[in-house]
């Protein structure tokens, strides 16, 4: 097998292992999420429903993302963060985020992708470059998708089968050596059905 060409890390969390939550543990999240939101700086975040997204694991930390529609229109997105549990022991050191938006897939028709990020941390490649390790969540809001995938250059770095309701959580490095990262949807043979960039808007100026 040649050499690889581009040196960068490929699928660097572990695959969703649990459901969507529920029970003591859907609350125990939510009162997180909701603590986040009360501590932010914006105002009125009210909310009732919360979406939650597939979990992903990396470097010792499980991330659920998840996202509601606040009671005025504006959708909320954050992640709850934890230490997973070893040996049936509850998870530690649980952390939660909260941002807002008004920027929603309503206001914007042409979107294929509905998607969030954070950036969670940084690897250090070749030559002193670094890449952001940066979480992606969204749903697609076109039919008949079954995967999603993360790429930087056309390379696939991560991938997700999308949930029952459509959801995916992605984990990849972003802005290395120049190059950013493209969120594909595919459909079960294979055909690419949508693709959004983190960055549109910057492309767009």
């Amino acid at each position: 097998m040649a050499p690889e060409p581009r040196f960068v890390p490929r699928f660097a969390a572990e695959p969703p292992q649990e459901v969507a939550p529920y029970g003591r543990w859907a609350e125990l999240l939510e009162s997180a999420l909701r603590e986040a939101a009360d501590a932010s700086e914006f105002d009125d975040v009210e909310f009732d429903e919360i979406h939650w997204f597939p979990d992903r694991t990396w470097h010792g930390r499980t991330y659920v993302p998840a996202t509601a529609r606040l009671r005025d229109g504006r959708e909320l997105f954050g992640l709850v963060s934890f230490h997973p549990p070893v040996d049936g022991e509850e998870p530690e050191s649980l952390r939660a985020i909260a941002d807002v938006t008004d920027d929603t897939a309503d206001q914007n028709p042409e979107w294929t992708l509905d998607l969030c990020d954070e950036a969670l941390g940084a690897w250090r490649g070749e030559h002193g470059a670094t890449a952001t390790m940066t979480l992606v969540w969204g749903v697609p809001m076109v039919p008949g998708g079954t995967i999603a995938t993360a790429e930087l250059a056309d390379l696939c770095v991560d991938q997700c089968l999308l949930t029952g309701e459509g959801r995916f959580t992605l984990l990849a490095p972003d802005d290395y050596r120049g190059d950013l990262l493209d969120i594909k949807l595919w459909n079960i043979r294979g055909e690419e059905l949508a693709r959004e960039s983190l960055y549109a808007e910057d492309d767009e100026e």
